[in-house]
């Protein structure tokens, strides 16, 4: 039987090679927000591997939305000259440059993980981080400052810029961070939204901020829009999947054509049941229930379990994460482990044939 994992992919008017996605990774490598020569190697390299989509990371919209000082960013023309480097490399390769675009709310302003990922003061370089209710992340968080109207209304402004901004810079997707409890997250969730006003209390209030960020986005780019959400918090009393899906098919309604399916990181100590593709059944509820294209991502490593995936319509891709990290030429292999023929860089063919 033919793979389906190899087999194109059509949104819109464009066609990915395969359902491989990269997942977005932040590399805390930027520097004011530009692309550095860490990000073409590191895109560059999983473009040569054989993915069809290559994931920029979260980026921000704005200085402040950043997670770190080192964070990628699109606030500026100068920035999105600085990627077109990175997005015409990839498309030489057959690949197709993706942007996602984001800000923290409560989580900006921290360290690099590798330093501890704890919160930066002004001293040490960060700054005062913003939220739908004064409510911080963690014990050791500072509280964030409570938006008003006109923050959010900049805010969206913001995204529509950097929309802008990822078209001129040669991107030709562009992803929604509604994930993972950064800001847009945070709207969404009554954990992190107690607000008393049109944006805050039930479903249809907390989503009409990030409903608004969507449609802002959507007016302002032709090519496929993906959304990544958090399917659920994993703690009692948050968001969850039933939501999920409501929300879902007002995204479809506006013209989302992709729901990146991932969950948690909202709360610090929530309980994930983390295993081998444990966030697929929540691509498979949204890709059946709202009729929406769908990615797996989470633990997806091996080329067969991709392969089931997809063959089975749980999702229509599989965004990879660490595994890319381990193995930038894993679309490669995992053609050859299921006896798929796929092109090679021609400077790599003398290697394509070696067992």
């Amino acid at each position: 039987m033919a793979s389906q994992l190899f087999s194109p992919l059509r949104l819109k008017e464009l066609e990915f090679k395969n359902r491989i996605f990269l997942s977005p990774m932040c590399q805390y490598s930027s520097e004011n927000g530009m692309p550095t020569d860490w990000h073409f190697v590191h895109l560059g390299s999983r473009a040569v591997g054989g993915a069809a989509l290559i994931m920029v990371e979260a980026t921000a919209v704005s200085p402040e939305g950043r997670i770190s000082p080192w964070d990628s960013g699109l606030w500026s023309d100068e920035h999105a000259q600085a990627f077109k480097r990175i997005t015409g490399f990839v498309k030489k390769q057959g690949a197709i440059p993706g942007m996602q675009l984001a800000h923290a709310g409560r989580k900006a302003s921290t360290d690099v993980p590798w330093r501890g990922g704890g919160p930066l003061s002004e001293d040490a370089g960060g700054w005062q981080p913003i939220a739908p209710s004064p409510l911080p992340f963690d014990d050791s968080s500072p509280k964030p400052a409570e938006m008003a109207r006109e923050d959010m209304d900049r805010v969206i402004s913001q995204f529509a810029a950097a929309a802008r901004r990822s078209l001129e810079a040669g991107f030709e997707v562009v992803e929604i961070h509604m994930a993972h409890g950064y800001l847009l997250h945070e709207f969404l969730s009554p954990l992190s939204n107690q607000r008393a006003d049109e944006y805050g209390g039930g479903l249809e209030n907390r989503v009409r901020f990030p409903l608004r960020v969507a449609r802002a986005i959507r007016e302002n780019w032709p090519f496929p829009l993906f959304v990544r959400i958090s399917c659920t918090d994993w703690a009692e009393g948050g968001w969850d999947l039933d939501q999920s899906l409501v929300f879902c098919r007002w995204l479809k309604e506006i013209g989302v054509d992709l729901v990146d399916c991932s969950s948690g990181a909202l709360v610090p100590h929530a309980r994930i049941p983390a295993g081998p593709g444990y966030q697929t059944p929540f691509a498979a509820a949204i890709r059946q229930k709202v009729g929406i294209a769908t990615a797996a991502v989470g633990l997806i490593t091996h080329p067969v379990q991709a392969e089931q995936i997809v063959a089975t319509g749980q999702a229509d891709a599989v965004f990879l994460a660490r595994e890319m990290l381990r193995d930038p030429y894993w679309p490669l292999h995992a053609a050859r482990t299921l006896n798929v023929d796929v092109p090679w860089p021609a400077q790599y063919l003398r290697a394509k044939a070696a067992r």
